[in-house]
């Protein structure tokens, strides 16, 4: 598990927002209702999808799958002045990122991300930054295929 390590620019993002928990999982919800809108978004950089994870400082230090966290369906765009009334905006600041490719169904993502969170980030020159975490769905992603493809961004600051 070797992840690209890039610093990402500044992006623009418009879509729906919802808050969540693992628990209490409403991402079906979230991308159901995104989803028929998003052709409709103007100013688009690219076709990729953006499932962005907004948590609180305290998520990863006192991890409980009840806790709630905020989840984000967009697309990034080059200027948020033209948006839909019903959509939203937020922009991912500047920073560090250790990029992982994951392959496969949903179900293994669980895993997946405690490989990195509880074996690659400790043992690596980084920690995590307080900043959002984003998966890039893109022209490999397939909903619900075990080919399926994602980009897997985890904000990392050095040690």
């Amino acid at each position: 598990m070797q992840p690209r390590i890039e610093l990402i620019p500044q992006k623009q993002l418009v879509g729906h927002v919802i808050e969540m928990s693992l628990v209490n999982n409403k991402t079906h919800e979230l991308f159901s209702g995104f989803m028929p809108l998003s052709k409709q978004i103007e100013n688009t950089v690219s076709t990729d999808i953006f499932e962005v994870m907004v948590y609180d400082h305290s998520y990863f230090k006192n991890f409980n799958p009840n806790h709630s966290f905020i989840k984000w369906a967009a697309l990034e765009v080059s200027t948020t002045e033209t948006h839909l009334e019903n959509m939203q905006t937020l922009n991912l600041n500047e920073g560090l990122y250790a990029i992982f490719n994951y392959k496969g169904l949903a179900n293994g993502f669980g895993s997946f991300m405690n490989t990195i969170l509880t074996e690659w980030l400790p043992e690596s020159n980084y920690e995590l930054d307080h900043r959002p975490h984003f998966n890039v769905l893109g022209a490999k992603y397939k909903n619900n295929h075990p080919d399926s493809e994602e980009d897997v961004y985890i904000p990392i600051k050095e040690k």
